[in-house]
Parts: structure tokens; sequence; C-alpha cells
């Protein structure tokens, strides 16, 4: 009877084994490089400064005139200038044109 109520009593946690892995996954998997991926789209939005060229999220491209606490004065056509919010521009996007006019310098 003894040997009995010790199985069970260790089936208990291993079957909470399984969940506490899949919670691990998703922490793994999902979590953790999202708020890697948040950490770096703040420090570069931090480190924008006037002469940059970025993207938006909705796919404007242009160069920055102008820096502020939240937004930024984006040069988008000789003179067409254009005010939006420093967490509407692209990280991606933005990384892809500097690489793209960076082959292009070196050519």
């Amino acid at each position: 009877m003894n040997t009995v109520l010790l199985q069970a009593g260790g089936s208990d946690f291993t079957s909470f084994l399984p969940i506490i892995g899949m919670i691990a996954i998703f922490y793994f998997f999902f979590i953790r490089p999202q708020q890697r991926k948040q950490k770096e789209t703040k420090k570069y939005l931090e480190e924008i400064k006037k002469g940059d060229m970025v993207v938006t999220v909705g796919g404007i491209h242009g160069k920055i005139v102008e820096v502020s606490d939240t937004t930024v004065l984006v040069d988008v056509d000789r003179g067409t200038k254009l005010l939006v919010e420093k967490a509407s521009i692209s990280l991606e996007a933005s990384k892809r044109l500097s690489e793209k006019g960076d082959k292009k310098d070196k050519k």
C-alpha cells in the first residue's frame, strides 16, 4: 500500500513538468527576443541624430533635419519637411536603407 502512495505522490510533480517546459519555451522563443528587440529599438530612437537617413513605418524615406524629445523633422524632398513621431520610425527599414547607402559609398 505504501508503494502505491509513493508512486501517486511523485506523479503530481511529473505531471507539471510539461507545463513548466512549455513556459520555458515560450519565454526563450517569444518573450525574451521581443524584449531584446524593444531595447534595440529604444536605443536606436534615442541615438537618432541630424543627417541620418530614415524610413517611417508608413514607408516615407527621408533625412532627419531636426530632433526633439518625441518628434523628428524629416526632409522628404527638396524643402518638403514632415514632422513625425520618433515611434513611427522603422528600425529594420532604416537599417536596410543605411546599409544600402554604405554599399554605394564603398563602390
